[in-house]
């Protein structure tokens, strides 16, 4: 069954081949940025005002963005947006709305993905669903939540859990909110209510209006950062000749420049959608030790810690950090009982490679990234049980040495997880992966076969070695 496509004209098709982007991929760049003024109109007419109005005012600018993008195919989200509300209606505040809410939105978003997926990533209506997906399953844990004793949950929880059913109005809204309905961030129904009601920041307008400016400057600049070296370095490279007549090292290190430039595609997105978010006062996180506000509720991507990285765990850390937590809260935190780090982690990983679609790609790149992390987690723990090869490592020139060569690892090999994610298609990662000879999964997936060598090696260079294990030594 073919998808209708919607009607959208081509008026944008001149400024798409102007910037050197598809018309889709504009039309959402358009949609994150007319946030700014839609929540400059909230905020001196609206703000603190009343929240069925907020409600009404927040509806009309997400459905009429998502009309924008997408058409007649807003009724997917429509949709989901009413079974979210009758579902809480009728059985709300038990694990079995839980189960059913989990199970209905993730089908919905599969079955969405298998009718516009295509051999490339699409700018489709089932791009911004799975932001809602994630937005209605975390609904409805967290009215589960409010019936809990409040005593009893989590930190975590504690922030989200809701005594109560929220309207549809409310749901809709939460839904449809313009700063994060197409690309995020996540935020909870419970910061949402509060910032309607004034009691997030309070009823005096707050001081954001900067803050967001240079938040969403600093998205731009990597956007055009973006489309420069994607000019240069375009995915269709990695399959090219000229890509395979190169050395085995240069491949690797073109892989990992490429990885960069198409992260910032992302980067640039959530610190737009961030900038919208903090104007509008939703991203108000307490103040500081000097009485400064902070606005860092809705972040997605620590820049400073991201442009540093250098392990992948640095890497996962500042990237996409709103869907981490979200994650981490709803699916790897729940599974406790199964009294398994391992286990959960694999599970929590598997539900992002199912949220981010059917293409074999994804698994394959988060497949790597369980390798990597238990890699680096296994070796990292060892080497910190030798505080004198640690010292020597951090000491004098051979710190820096330390810092260029595990940069170049992150790069390199952040390239090498990430070529799947875009590639997608069996045939084209498994190329990729052939051409740079599954280097990584020599180095990563294979650790445990070469770990006993590699940990003798620290062990006689390492000197003593901490007291674990009850106090003995090895």
């Amino acid at each position: 069954m073919a998808e209708a496509a919607p009607d959208h004209g081509t008026f944008l098709q001149p400024f798409a081949n102007f910037l050197g982007a598809p018309e889709p991929a504009l039309r959402l760049l358009i949609s994150i940025l007319i946030g700014y003024p839609l929540v400059l109109i909230h905020r001196y007419t609206l703000y603190c005002k009343s929240p069925w109005m907020q409600h009404l005012y927040f509806i009309t600018s997400g459905v009429s963005i998502a009309l924008f993008n997408y058409g007649q195919n807003v009724v997917h989200s429509a949709v989901c947006v009413m079974v979210a509300w009758l579902l809480l209606l009728s059985i709300g505040g038990t694990l079995k709305s839980v189960i059913i809410s989990f199970v209905f939105q993730m089908t919905y978003l599969l079955v969405g993905y298998y009718m516009t997926g295509t051999d490339t990533y699409d700018i489709k209506w089932s791009m911004p669903h799975c932001v809602l997906t994630l937005r209605l399953i975390a609904l409805t844990y967290d009215v589960y939540d409010g019936t809990k004793d409040y005593e009893k949950l989590s930190n975590d929880q504690q922030k989200t859990a809701l005594p109560y059913t929220p309207t549809l109005v409310e749901i809709a809204a939460h839904t449809y909110f313009p700063a994060s309905f197409m690309v995020g961030p996540q935020f909870s129904m419970r910061r949402y209510l509060d910032f309607v009601k004034g009691t997030l920041v309070g009823c005096e307008l707050p001081p954001c209006l900067v803050p967001g400016l240079l938040r969403g400057g600093s998205g731009l600049l990597y956007l055009a950062i973006y489309q420069v070296g994607i000019s240069w370095l375009p995915d269709e490279f990695l399959t090219s000749e000229e890509y395979y007549d190169m050395s085995l090292w240069w491949r690797h290190v073109v892989v990992g420049i490429w990885a960069k430039i198409t992260l910032y595609k992302y980067i640039s997105c959530w610190l737009i959608a961030e900038g919208v978010c903090i104007m509008s006062g939703l991203s108000y996180s307490g103040k500081d030790a000097n009485g400064n506000c902070l606005w860092s509720g809705c972040a997605n991507v620590k820049i400073g810690l991201y442009e540093g990285a250098t392990t992948f765990g640095h890497m996962i850390a500042s990237f996409n950090t709103n869907t981490n937590a979200w994650v981490a809260q709803y699916v790897y935190k729940r599974l406790r009982f199964l009294n398994n780090r391992y286990v959960s982690q694999v599970m929590a990983l598997v539900f992002l490679a199912v949220w981010h679609g059917l293409h074999s790609g994804y698994y394959a790149c988060f497949f790597m990234e369980f390798a990597v992390m238990n890699f680096e987690r296994d070796l990292g723990n060892y080497v910190h049980q030798y505080p004198r090869l640690l010292a020597v490592l951090n000491a004098g020139p051979l710190k820096y040495i330390k810092f260029v060569v595990l940069k170049l690892y992150v790069v390199i090999f952040m390239g090498y997880c990430l070529g799947p994610f875009a590639l997608l298609k069996l045939h084209r990662w498994w190329s990729f992966y052939t051409s740079l000879y599954f280097s990584g999964h020599v180095v990563f997936a294979g650790w445990p076969l070469y770990a006993p060598a590699v940990k003798a090696i620290i062990k006689t260079i390492g000197g003593e070695r901490l007291k674990i294990d009850k106090g003995k030594k090895e």
